[in-house]
């Protein structure tokens, strides 16, 4: 019988569970060459950091700096430092976070997301684990995909003139 309750209920189930964050428990299951305690992550991460590379945040866009770097180099992991795309793959994708075409080989890796209501292909450091963003399948050539990054969760690193 549908009653007030039974709907207040289940919907509220419905939302905990659009919450969760599957990507994160899919990788809780996988090793990293890089691991510290939650603790130890607090410490080393701004709350910010924290909350997109532990948590899966995600930050405001058009809130990194990160977004307009347009020198060349190396964009790398706020977490363990793993260098993670080249400036040559950078491109303006006009969604407010800094957008790649693809990562440098062995860089990230990838899991189903289902939060929200959608699914989405999460992309997270192959060395630490930490959350980066996510990657769709309308960039630019060559690749067609659009790695859609969170600038928090990385440092850029020049290329020395």
């Amino acid at each position: 019988m549908l009653t007030r309750r039974f709907l207040m209920l289940t919907g509220a189930a419905g939302l905990t569970a659009a919450w969760l964050r599957p990507g994160r428990d899919a990788r809780a299951a996988e090793t990293y060459p890089v691991t510290y305690t939650d603790a130890e992550w607090r410490q080393r991460l701004t709350p910010q950091q924290y909350t997109v590379l532990r948590k899966d945040g995600t930050e405001r866009p058009y809130s990194s700096p990160l977004n307009d770097e347009h020198r060349r180099g190396t964009f790398a992991c706020a977490g363990c430092d793993n260098e993670l795309f080249s400036s040559a793959t950078k491109f303006d994708s006009g969604t407010g976070w800094p957008s790649f075409w693809a990562p440098l080989e062995k860089a990230v890796g990838e899991t189903r997301d289902v939060s929200f209501g959608m699914v989405r292909t999460a992309v997270h450091c192959a060395r630490c684990g930490g959350h980066l963003g996510h990657v769709f399948d309308d960039g630019p050539k060559p690749t067609g995909l659009r790695y859609c990054m969170n600038g928090v969760a990385m440092t850029f690193k020049p290329v020395a003139a």
